[in-house]
């Protein structure tokens, strides 16, 4: 059996978690939360991580800091996850469903500016498989009208644009560890800060609303509700089995895009003879192994090797439906977005996770050679 995902375990977890024990400290932003944070503000370059229980905590958060609300609009593409969505729809504001770029999967730049009213607030681009849209040109936008970028990057911990992290772009960015993700902690996520005007507010709404942190530093004799708030800490023993898996990031990603690479060259053949679509390379982008999928020809085709592979003991799976398309997203939008419509119902997702052996890659090519009609 290959399974589509295996959640890694670099082995020091435990320990890690011992000492948290040991130190009978367990509630959030304790030794480890902090480790963690200021491994990511290091190696991703943002002014500032908060550690928060999942990647849609982290997309909801974002939504209160900039300020979105009633009678708002959010620029997303609708090639994504309904948490995109849904953080800008609690808030009360309106997504804005555009299509994506048929090379990545990630929001067509060149469909954004028709999209923007009066009424835009912000730009939140997806970063597909940790591949990086073109941010030059989302930038460009969001400057020329005024609008913030709030990133969802769940995917993208580990990857780059022109030289730099790609989480590292825009003014806000929602990372995922939820345990399908390269770097886990069962449930988890961060919200990584980059405009530093943001700074002060997201520790008062990452405590309940309050200037709690305040307190504890002594810059205040007490502390009171003085925000909009939540309970977006995560635990020490969280914090900790991620600390875990930031130590060994490099080596996690660094063997993810060698398996990433052995099928992309395994299958050119397959695409020479007009099978399947491999991804395209996106200049300026070093992506970090997140997903490897493929375009097959027709749903038909998709559907069929999802089941042959599965009688091979494969996992093999497809993604999003569109958002727009979907029950909830209907309600905001009746247009048609033809790429994100015909490739969600072509693509599929190849396992792909630290310990898949070469020896199971060639399995994996060689059944859908023989599935493929």
């Amino acid at each position: 059996m290959i399974p589509f995902n295996k959640p890694y375990l670099t082995g020091n977890e435990r320990a890690c978690i011992d000492e948290v024990l040991r130190n009978g400290r367990f509630a959030g932003n304790g030794v480890f939360s902090k480790k963690c944070a200021a491994w990511l503000e290091e190696r991703l370059q943002c002014a500032g991580a908060i550690l928060v229980p999942s990647g849609t905590a982290a997309l909801e958060m974002m939504m209160i800091l900039a300020n979105i609300g009633p009678g708002d609009e959010v620029i997303l593409p609708s090639f994504t996850f309904s948490s995109t969505a849904n953080a800008v729809v609690l808030r009360g504001a309106t997504p804005v469903f555009v299509d994506v770029r048929p090379d990545t999967m990630n929001i067509d730049e060149n469909l954004i500016e028709e999209a923007i009213t009066f009424r835009t607030k912000a730009l939140c681009p997806v970063y597909y498989a940790g591949v990086a849209c073109d941010m030059e040109a989302v930038g460009a936008l969001a400057k020329r009208h005024g609008l913030l970028i709030l990133a969802d990057a769940a995917q993208a911990i580990g990857s780059e644009y022109k030289g730099q992290p790609l989480c590292s772009y825009g003014h806000m960015a929602a990372l995922s560890f939820h345990e399908t993700k390269n770097i886990h902690c069962g449930e988890g996520g961060a919200l990584l800060i980059n405009d530093p005007a943001f700074l002060e507010r997201a520790e008062i709404i990452m405590e309940k609303g309050t200037d709690r942190s305040k307190f504890f530093r002594g810059e205040v004799d007490k502390y009171s509700w003085v925000d909009l708030g939540s309970s977006f800490l995560v635990s020490e023993i969280t914090a900790a089995f991620l600390y875990a898996q930031l130590e060994c990031a490099e080596e996690i990603i660094r063997r993810r895009v060698e398996i990433w690479d052995r099928y992309y060259r395994d299958l050119e053949p397959l695409e020479r003879a007009g099978k399947l679509r491999r991804p395209l390379p996106v200049e300026g982008c070093v992506h970090n192994g997140h997903i490897f999928w493929i375009l097959l020809n027709d749903a038909a085709t998709r559907d069929h090797l999802i089941y042959a592979l599965k009688e091979r003991g494969i996992g093999a799976v497809f993604h999003y439906v569109p958002l727009h398309n979907a029950p909830m997203g209907s309600r905001f939008s009746a247009h048609s977005l033809p790429v994100s419509e015909d490739y969600a119902a072509r693509l599929l997702r190849l396992p792909l996770y630290y310990e898949l052996a070469h020896e199971e890659i060639t399995c994996i090519v060689k059944s859908l050679e023989s599935a493929l009609p």
